[in-house]
């Protein structure tokens, strides 16, 4: 169970960052910024990737 924890921790970041991607997005397009919208939308996608992979990944012992 020690070796899951920084996994959670690195997936907890990624959720946060998708999260502030969402944000950006949003904010991007209320004050027509188009590099907002292309940034929050790259850091949604990236967020929600690494959130999933982290997650779902097997170790070792599970196996």
């Amino acid at each position: 169970m020690v070796r899951a924890e920084p996994r959670i921790m690195v997936s907890a970041v990624a959720f946060f960052t998708a999260l502030a991607g969402l944000g950006a997005s949003i904010r991007g397009l209320l004050f027509h910024s188009p590099s907002f919208v292309r940034y929050g939308a790259a850091a949604l996608v990236l967020g929600v990737g690494c959130f999933v992979t982290l997650l779902n990944t097997t170790t070792p012992d599970d196996a």
